[in-house]
């Protein structure tokens, strides 16, 4: 029997049993294990209602489509969100944020797997004559110390080459709570994503309507000042022919001149939301013209009911709460990998490589050299460094805990605002169509008067004015109840991933074990 084997075959099997308690130990995290939280809702919206007298719809035997935009029925508004979710600077940014957090969670997971190093070179060497490494001559040489000295000291080539390969046990989980901290990180990134789809098809639609209500209010003053002029020359012939007073005619004239005077601002402001819209998809001004040109007849807007569902469906729907809780799940993971720093680490290495001082032969058996074994990192006295990491780690997770409570509020909040407005403009809507069809019928009664010498022509202004006002406040209502509905989705959340921009090319993460 060779016994010079034993004491390798001896660390070996001490190396395989450390291994194997390493594999089960590894199982092990300390720290907090996340708990989901849960966001306390109403059952029904009208019991977190602020106020008492506006009351929100109740229909709840169907959900929200997902693309909830085309309900309106417009091809140009869903050409517009389209493109804007391909081309838009703000959703490509979110999607490499992604892709960066993907990456940071494949470069954390490989600390699971060992880690191995190539490494080869030749140096020319000389020691000191009367450094350390000649210090036993002093004691052995005797006469011939000198010559040994001068011999060892002679410049020589060195040629090295091997591997290096180590390995980290995960004994307290310090890897494990890294990946899960990296995973929640990646969750978030995807809620933010969503967050910023979201953001961006609700300012689309916005604008999108604004310009249409701006668009519909140019068309409708220019017919009334197509029609005050018609009026005009009639009023005119007839005070020059005597029968009708000068006063009036100044009168007509001065109602044409105000009316028009309100042209130019709206003009300006339908150019400025055409260039938002053309910002927001990506386009350079002017780009959009063709496209946004004032519609003859406006699309079929039917707005469907709305169905709430259940509150802990709405706030799995919300980017935003999404966002803030794989916040806090990376915060509750960070402090076991702070945890885990408090214990001892070990680290199982190897080498094995050549190392000879002569070219020829190199490769030689007997020019090996090699070491294994593991290696202790045992902290002591730090300072109280790792201790306050520790508890940083943990008032990071406290404040965590409190943003996703605000959020979660701030999100009731924002849909109980949103449903309060929606549901005024439909009252709103209604009580405008109402006073339109009324002021249309009294200016018709009052142009019958007027022609049968009945009234004077103040009353026939009077009543126009109104007319015109009522049409114009109605297409103003039109536009901002389509906003409210627009502002209901994005408070529930609703659409955010629903459309997917290409992200940037990523190769695929590796998994955590």
């Amino acid at each position: 029997m060779n016994t010079s084997t034993t004491p390798n075959r001896t660390l070996a099997k001490r190396t395989f049993w450390l291994c194997a308690v390493a594999f089960t130990l590894s199982a092990c995290a300390v720290g907090p294990d996340f708990q989901q939280p849960t966001a306390n809702a109403p059952a029904n919206w009208n019991e977190w209602h602020n106020g008492s007298g506006l009351q929100l719809p109740q229909v709840r035997d169907q959900t929200l489509p997902a693309n909830w935009w085309r309900a309106f029925n417009d091809p140009v508004l869903n050409q517009l969100i389209e493109q804007a979710l391909h081309h838009s600077p703000d959703v490509h940014t979110a999607a490499l944020h992604v892709a960066q957090a993907r990456m940071q969670r494949a470069g954390t997971a490989a600390q699971y797997t060992p880690s191995v190093a190539l490494s080869g070179g030749v140096s020319r060497q000389r020691i000191s004559e009367t450094g350390s490494g000649t210090r036993m001559l002093d004691a052995v040489g005797g006469s011939n110390r000198d010559a040994l000295a001068q011999m060892l000291a002679s410049p020589y080539n060195l040629y090295q080459t091997g591997f290096d390969a180590s390995w980290e046990p995960d004994f307290w989980g310090r890897i494990r709570r890294s990946v899960e901290a990296a995973d929640a990180g990646i969750a978030r990134q995807d809620a933010l994503l969503d967050l910023t789809r979201l953001t961006l098809v609700s300012d689309v639609a916005k604008n999108y309507f604004s310009l249409r209500t701006t668009q519909a209010q140019i068309a409708l003053m220019q017919q009334d000042i197509a029609a005050l002029r018609e009026i005009q020359s009639l009023t005119a012939a007839r005070a020059q022919r005597g029968l009708l007073n000068h006063i009036d005619t100044e009168r007509q004239q001065s109602e044409l001149n105000a009316l028009a005077a309100q042209l130019p601002p709206l003009m300006a402001q339908e150019n400025a939301l055409t260039g938002q819209l053309a910002l927001l998809s990506g386009e350079q001004p002017g780009a959009l013209n063709a496209l946004l040109q004032a519609q003859t007849a406006a699309p079929s807007a039917g707005l469907p009911d709305l169905s709430l569902g259940m509150p802990s469906e709405i706030a799995r729907r919300r980017p935003d709460i999404l966002a803030a809780e794989a916040q806090l799940h990376s915060a509750t993971a960070s402090i076991g990998a702070a945890k885990a720093d408090l214990y001892p680490s070990i680290r199982i290495g190897a080498k094995f490589g050549l190392e000879s001082t002569q070219s020829s032969g190199f490769s030689a058996w007997g020019n090996r050299v090699w070491s294994v074994g593991p290696s202790l990192d045992l902290p002591i006295f730090d300072s109280g460094r790792r201790v306050s990491v520790v508890k940083l780690r943990g008032l990071e997770q406290q404040e965590a805990a409190v943003n996703y409570q605000k959020t979660v509020l701030n999100a009731w909040k924002e849909i109980d605002e949103a449903l309060s407005a929606y549901a005024a403009a439909q009252q709103e809507t209604a009580q405008l169509a109402a006073r339109t069809r009324n002021t249309a019928e009294a200016l018709r009664l009052v142009n019958a008067r007027y022609k049968n010498g009945l009234t004077d022509y103040t009353a026939v202004l009077d009543s126009q004015r109104s007319y015109l006002q009522a049409r114009r406040d109605l297409a103003a209502n039109q536009g901002r109840l389509a906003a409210r509905f627009i502002t209901v989705n994005k408070a529930l959340g609703n659409g955010s991933g629903s459309e997917q921009l290409p992200s940037p090319s990523v190769p695929p993460t590796s998994s955590a074990r």
